[in-house]
């Protein structure tokens, strides 16, 4: 397990962008912005210093996700602290480079985003920032009963894709 934020410390809080096909925010994006929210709030009462970085282009719509994803932080979950946004990424490996000016800006970073896919953010971000895995902290990814229809199919396809990278990782 992940360490948790911690005290004085500077975390970004990365939420990862899901694609959305039209001008509203959609389910899977919701969630993610509920996860980003809750462990920006749970690292900023223990004292860390919190800014959340929506990430992700307007992959499946007119409307960049990270953009989608802000105005729901903001508006409809009431966060009130820094909100950075990245508009240009269309993959995960993309999110956490693209992420990178607000990475090396802080001290500590959380993947917003269902479990699997976090973990994946996690193995790319390692890749990427090879000297900076101590950086990685949990985000709050869990809460009974969110969710639960479909987190049996985002459990496949993240095992799936995962599979995946690790395939791509042993063959090195």
């Amino acid at each position: 397990m992940l360490p948790l934020p911690a005290p004085g410390l500077r975390l970004v809080v990365v939420v990862l962008g899901f694609g959305n096909r039209g001008t509203r925010i959609n389910m899977v994006n919701r969630w993610r912005a509920r996860i980003a929210v809750r462990t920006a709030r749970r690292a900023r009462a223990a004292g860390a210093s919190v800014r959340i970085l929506c990430s992700g282009g307007a992959v499946r719509g007119p409307i960049a996700e990270a953009a989608l994803l802000r105005n729901h932080i903001t508006a409809a979950l009431g966060w009130d602290g820094d909100v950075s946004v990245e508009a240009d990424s269309t993959s995960t490996w993309e999110n956490v480079r693209n992420a990178g000016p607000w990475i090396d800006a802080a001290d500590q970073v959380a993947f917003a985003s269902n479990g699997l896919h976090a973990e994946k953010a996690r193995t790319y971000f390692r890749r990427q920032y090879l000297d900076r895995a101590a950086a990685l902290v949990s985000a709050e990814d869990h809460r009974f009963g969110e969710m639960t229809l479909v987190k049996p199919i985002f459990a496949a396809v993240g095992l799936w894709k995962l599979r995946a990278v690790f395939h791509v990782e042993h063959r090195r």
